[in-house]
């Protein structure tokens, strides 16, 4: 990632902290940068194994593309 990539994931995770347990990326495990989509992809599988929740996928410019959520109803 560029400056301009980390000052994104940056401003992406203070408007989450501010959203507090409300927030898409609360239980995150794992924080990924999507080149191909511009996005930064907020994985909450533990331990990369286990997985109950799909990932949150928040852009660069803080648009929630995918917002997540469980994978069992």
């Amino acid at each position: 990632m560029g400056t301009k990539e980390l000052e994104a994931l940056i401003e992406v995770l203070q408007g989450e902290l501010a959203q507090g347990r409300d927030g898409h990326v609360i239980g995150s495990w794992t924080i990924r940068y999507d080149k191909e989509r511009t996005a930064f992809t907020f994985d909450k599988c533990e331990d990369g194994i286990y997985c109950e929740e799909r990932p949150a996928v928040i852009g660069l410019d803080r648009t929630v593309i995918d917002a997540g959520g469980p994978l069992l109803a």
